[in-house]
């Protein structure tokens, strides 16, 4: 009895206390899981691009991938999810430019051929603002269409938030970064310990353009509750529901591509 209780008062909270030191110090490496590739690597895909770098504030470099299409309707801004690189997300373009749109993806610092890293949210804020200027030389601001998906979310919301693109899209959006940190760790005091914000339901309700979620029944890494709460912030939020869909095969779904083209038409 006496082992246990030693146990329960002193063992317990030592290896909480511990955990939550290593959380706060190294969240980071737990939040972002980046592919880097060599500076020399050679993106192939079935359709034209056109490989873009763009340079920080700092002096790092951001690097992006632009699909084209002729007569196009608009572009896609596309904040992609914590993992992998362009050399996988680029795959999605096609989503998009067979819907007449160009679309413009773009690698987070750290992440494939970009420098530096992240350290935190306003930096990366700060470079997604960056290149959206950049675009403005290009496209009107009513033919831009913000979308983002799972960690790109908050980026893309707030971005949104702070300009006048046509629409934002969401894909597996998270009701706030805080929210779906207590999903997935309840036990640590997510609100002192976690340095990144991503306000989604801050920002959501002050936007008037039209607001489209898409969301999977059986996703396990943003709960589909998340998408359903965001959903009733605002009258000009439209959520489509992908029956069955988990959080990283939505485009797989028939709906998605019917519902997808809803949006943007």
């Amino acid at each position: 009895m006496f082992k246990l209780l030693i146990y329960l008062v002193i063992i317990v909270p030592a290896v909480l206390i511990g955990l939550g030191i290593a959380v706060y110090i190294f969240q980071e490496n737990m939040i972002f899981h980046p592919e880097k590739l060599s500076a020399k690597y050679k993106f192939v895909f079935d359709r034209p691009f056109e490989e873009i770098t763009y340079e920080t504030v700092d002096g790092n470099t951001i690097n992006a991938l632009l699909f084209k299409v002729e007569n196009s309707k608009g572009v896609i801004f596309y904040h992609h999810g914590n993992a992998g690189s362009l050399e996988s997300w680029g795959l999605r373009a096609v989503d998009f430019t067979s819907l007449g749109y160009d679309i413009l993806m773009y690698d987070y610092r750290g992440y494939g051929k970009s420098t530096g890293s992240i350290k935190n949210e306003k930096m990366l804020n700060s470079d997604a603002v960056m290149i959206y200027k950049k675009l403005l030389y290009d496209y009107k601001e009513g033919d831009i269409v913000i979308y983002g998906t799972s960690l790109g979310t908050g980026i893309a919301a707030r971005l949104a938030h702070d300009n006048n693109p046509s629409k934002l899209i969401l894909e597996t959006p998270y009701y706030n970064f805080y929210d779906v940190s207590k999903y997935h760790y309840p036990y640590l005091p997510n609100s002192i310990l976690l340095h990144y914000q991503f306000k989604t339901d801050k920002f959501l309700p002050k936007i008037n353009n039209p607001i489209y979620l898409f969301h999977g029944t059986e996703d396990e890494i943003v709960p589909y509750n998340s998408s359903e709460r965001l959903a009733k912030l605002s009258e000009n939020i439209t959520l489509f529901t992908i029956k069955d869909g988990s959080h990283n095969n939505l485009n797989t779904f028939s709906e998605y591509h019917l519902y997808l083209k809803e949006a943007l038409d």
